[in-house]
């Protein structure tokens, strides 16, 4: 069986692989930090790029939104085409007045009260961890660099918080989860790196906040995340 999502050949795509959710992003990316690009997917217009960032083989690839789409994709792209290592890297929520817009946050894991996980393997946990060596690969690169991120849960959610008031589902996280951020993917694709025994780590950069007045717009959501973009480079082409 081949991919049904994905019609690139298998040599076209790199062992490591940034998620963002917009294949718009995907593209600004390819463009605009990679070398040698070649444009290796469009099937559904979920474009995939593959290209060099310091002499090493990347490709930058959409996602689409949600847990179910990302879950196709990562599936894909570590069952079909043997990569070793995603960073997804995209926008979230603040979930606490202390995260602020343009903040980074590292998930460490993910909480959700979706039944993704159940019925994906039968997994009743309601939270699931990202990779630690590819985390603490992050969390150096990071300190290299003089990036700040805050590291902590993420709370993935089927709904955008944006246009939904979801305090029922807050109030069911469990004390101890305390998640920082709120997005959409984190849950699915950790899931997906685990059973198929690879590495997968989440980057998002704070977009919107309800304790601030102040959100990013579509246009820089697509440009602005310029050092979060950077930080994932780094981090994925160490060993």
């Amino acid at each position: 069986m081949e991919a049904v999502h994905n019609n690139s050949k298998k040599e076209d795509i790199a062992e490591l692989v940034l998620l963002p959710g917009d294949p718009l992003r995907a593209k600004y990316i390819a463009e605009n930090f990679l070398e040698n690009v070649k444009l290796v997917n469009e099937v559904r217009n979920m474009l995939a790029f593959t290209g060099t960032y310091k002499n090493k083989k990347i490709t930058v690839m959409g996602s689409g939104i949600g847990i179910p789409s990302v879950a196709i994709y990562s599936h894909e792209l570590y069952y079909f085409y043997n990569v070793k290592r995603i960073i997804r890297i995209g926008t979230a929520g603040a979930f606490k007045p202390g995260i602020k817009v343009r903040d980074i946050v590292l998930g460490i894991n993910a909480y959700s009260p979706s039944n993704f996980a159940y019925g994906y393997r039968k997994i009743s946990s309601k939270t699931v961890n990202s990779s630690k060596n590819l985390n603490d690969i992050i969390k150096q690169t990071a300190e290299e660099l003089n990036i700040k991120i805050n590291e902590g849960t993420l709370f993935t959610s089927e709904i955008f918080d944006v246009y939904q008031n979801y305090d029922h589902l807050k109030a069911d996280i469990p004390d101890a989860i305390s998640p920082l951020a709120s997005e959409m993917e984190a849950f699915g694709l950790f899931h997906i790196a685990q059973v198929n025994n690879k590495e997968a780590a989440c980057l998002v950069s704070i977009s919107d906040s309800k304790f601030e007045d102040c959100d990013l717009s579509p246009e820089e959501r697509q440009t602005t995340l310029n050092e979060m973009i950077t930080l994932a480079l780094e981090s994925i082409i160490k060993e």
